[in-house]
C-alpha cells in the first residue's frame, strides 16, 4: 500500500481543512463527463479485457515486434509501466513507440529495426488524424503491405480508438482491424488502465489483472467499497495529503515540483507523471511546473540547484518500502574486498549496492528537506499492482489538485496553438 510521508513543517490545521476541501471535491469529480477513470478498476469491461488478453496472446506467437503508433497518452502511461517492470515480463516480443514525434531519424530507426521480421502494428488514436502518429501509421501500414500483402497485414492492425466515430474508427471498420475502445469519458492521460495501455503491456508480458488489482485498492477505498476501513482512511489521506500540501505550497510561491526516483527504470514513469500534471494544471497561468530526476545520477546535475538554487522548489521522492525488484531479491552486488585500498572504498567492502542506494536515498531526503520542502510515496514494492496503485494515486491527486486551483483537470486547449501554426506553415486545406 502506498504511504504519503511529509518531510516539511506544515501547519497541522491548515492541511485538514484543505484535505476534508479535497474530499468533497472527489465527490464532485465523480460526476464530471471526463471522469470515466475513477471508477474504472472496478468496472472496467471484463469482455473487452478477455479480448485485450486473446489479442496478446496472438501477437505474441506471430510477431518479433509490436509497433505501437501513438503519442502523450497513448504511449506515455503504457511505456512507463513497461519500462519499470521490464526485468520482471516475460516475453520474446519487444515494444516499439512510433508516432511520438515527427523525427525522420526515430521513424527510420524503427524501420531499420523491423526489416526482415515479424511485426504488427497497435496504432492508438481517438480521432486518427493526429499528425504524428497518422504519419507514422501511413508510413508503417505501408511497410506492413510491403510485407505480407494487404490482406494479412490488415489482421496485423489492431486500433485503440473512438467507439463510434472519427477517421481511424471508420478506417478499421472499413478494413476490418481488430477494434478496441478510447472510451469516451476517460481522456488519455488517464487512459493507462483502458485498452489504450492495457493491449502493449499485455504483449510486453505485464500482468494486467495485477495492475488493475493495484488500481482497485484505491478506487475501493474513494468510493468506500473498501471492507478495510482503516486501509480506506489511510489510503484516502495519503491521496488528499499529497494534493493539499500541493496547493498549500503553491499559494507560497513554490511553482515547480521535482519527481524523483533512485531507480533509473522509473525515468518514464516521470514523464507519463510530467504529462498527467502539466496537462492537467498548466492553463489560465496557474499551475504547478513538472520536472523529473533519476539519483543519484541527477545528484551530480541538478543536485547543486536543488541545495542552493532559487528555493521556489519542492521535492517528491518515489521510494520502496521493500526491494523494488523481486526479481533480485536473491541477488546482491557487493564491494569486493580488495588488498590494496587505492579507490578508498575500503570502508565499503562487503555492503551491497541496494544499501548503499537506499543510504544515499536517505541522506538525499535528509539534506534536501533542510532546504525546500520535501515530501515522499513509499510504494511498497516495484510490481504490477504496485504500479495499478500508483497510477491512480496520481491520477485522483492530480484532479483534486488542478480543481483546487479552478482549472478544468480535463482539458488542454493549448496543445492546439503549435498544431495550427504548424498548419499554415504546412499549407493545410481548411476543414
Amino acid at each position: 500500500m502506498i504511504n504519503f510521508k511529509i518531510h516539511y513543517d506544515i501547519d497541522a490545521s491548515a492541511l485538514a481543512v484543505q484535505s476534508s476541501s479535497a474530499e468533497c471535491i472527489v465527490e464532485d469529480l465523480k460526476k464530471n463527463d471526463m471522469a470515466g477513470w475513477i471508477d474504472l478498476p472496478e468496472n472496467y469491461d471484463k469482455d473487452e479485457f478477455e479480448r485485450i488478453k486473446a489479442a496478446a496472446k496472438k501477437i505474441r506467437a506471430e510477431s518479433d515486434y509490436l509497433v505501437c503508433i501513438g503519442i502523450g497518452g497513448s504511449f506515455l502511461g503504457h511505456k512507463a509501466v513497461i519500462d519499470a517492470l521490464e526485468s520482471q515480463v516475460a516475453g520474446d516480443t519487444k515494444i516499439l513507440y512510433a508516432g511520438n514525434s515527427i523525427s525522420n531519424i526515430s521513424l527510420q530507426k524503427i524501420l531499420d529495426k523491423i526489416d526482415g521480421k515479424n511485426f504488427s502494428i497497435n496504432v492508438i488514436s481517438k480521432s486518427g488524424t493526429t499528425t504524428e502518429p497518422a504519419i507514422a501509421f501511413r508510413v508503417l501500414k505501408a511497410k506492413l503491405i510491403d510485407v505480407y500483402g494487404e490482406e494479412e497485414a490488415y489482421k496485423r492492425i489492431y486500433a485503440t480508438t473512438d467507439a463510434e466515430s472519427g477517421a481511424l474508427h471508420d478506417e478499421a471498420l472499413y478494413n476490418h482491424y481488430e477494434r478496441f475502445v478510447v472510451p469516451n469519458g476517460i481522456g488519455g492521460r488517464f487512459s493507462v488502465l483502458t485498452a489504450v495501455g492495457l493491449l502493449p503491456l499485455a504483449v510486453a508480458g505485464v500482468d494486467i489483472d495485477e495492475l488493475m488489482a493495484g488500481a482497485r485498492i484505491l478506487s475501493a477505498a474513494i468510493s468506500d467499497s473498501n471492507e478495510d476501513a482503516a486501509i480506506s482512511g489511510d489510503i484516502k489521506t495519503g491521496i488528499y495529503k499529497y494534493a493539499s500540501v500541493r496547493h498549500i505550497l503553491r499559494s507560497r510561491n513554490y511553482d515547480v515540483e521535482v519527481l524523483s526516483c533512485f531507480e533509473p527504470c522509473m525515468e518514464f514513469f516521470g514523464k507519463w507523471w510530467q504529462q498527467l500534471f502539466g496537462e492537467s494544471e498548466g492553463k489560465e497561468n496557474k499551475g504547478i511546473f513538472p520536472a523529473t530526476a533519476i539519483y543519484s545520477t541527477d545528484l551530480h546535475s541538478l543536485g547543486q540547484y536543488m541545495q542552493q538554487g532559487r528555493y521556489n522548489i519542492f521535492e517528491t521522492i518515489l521510494t520502496f518500502k521493500n526491494n523494488p525488484l523481486p526479481k533480485y531479491t536473491d541477488v546482491e552486488i557487493k564491494v569486493p574486498e580488495m588488498a590494496e585500498n587505492l579507490d578508498q572504498l575500503g570502508y565499503l567492502e562487503g555492503v551491497s549496492m541496494a544499501e548503499i542506494n537506499k543510504k544515499a536515498e536517505l541522506a538525499t531526503i535528509t539534506a534536501h528537506s533542510k532546504h525546500i520542502p520535501v515530501f515522499e510515496i513509499e510504494m511498497t514494492d516495484l510490481s504490477a499492482k504496485s504500479m495499478g496503485e500508483l497510477i491512480y494515486f496520481f491520477e485522483l491527486a492530480c484532479a483534486i489538485s488542478a480543481t483546487f486551483d479552478q482549472v478544468n483537470p480535463f482539458d488542454q486547449p493549448g496543445v492546439e496553438a503549435y498544431k495550427n501554426e504548424m498548419f499554415k506553415l504546412l499549407g493545410k486545406p481548411e476543414a
